[in-house]
């Protein structure tokens, strides 16, 4: 499993923007399809964004489609999440994941990321979006 460290998190105003960043070690990074999740207190985790191994096809939830945008580096072994027009419901903490598994729909993919990475999380970077 690849070893990934989150980075970037702050306190943002309502409409204010973030820039994530998630380092890879220990595996070939543009081996694996890259994911962001987040969870908000007393809440389940869940997904937000999704990249491919090479970086030219994205997946979003819903509610930030338009507003973030998922990519990558893979000569530095980053994956990246700009976070725009942030809302206060966009408070949480963000977590990264990846997997080498090829999936052909995204939500399998998502989660086959999620299944690997139980139990397993790195810390993540806690986002504080206020109103």
């Amino acid at each position: 499993q690849v070893q990934l460290v989150e980075s970037g998190g702050g306190l943002a105003q309502a409409g204010g923007s973030l820039r994530l960043s998630c380092a890879a070690s220990g595996r070939t990074f543009s081996n694996y399809a890259m994911g962001w999740f987040r969870q908000a207190p007393g809440k389940e985790r869940e997904f937000v964004a999704a990249i491919n191994r090479g970086g030219s096809a994205t997946y979003y939830k819903d509610s930030v489609k338009g507003r973030f945008t998922i990519s990558r580096d893979n000569a530095k072994n980053t994956v990246y999440l700009q976070m725009n027009a942030l809302k206060p419901e966009d408070t949480a903490v963000y977590y990264c994941a990846g997997t080498t598994t090829q999936r052909a729909v995204w939500e399998a993919l998502i989660a086959t990321m999620e299944r690997e990475f139980a139990g397993s999380w790195g810390q993540g970077t806690q986002v504080t979006v206020s109103s």
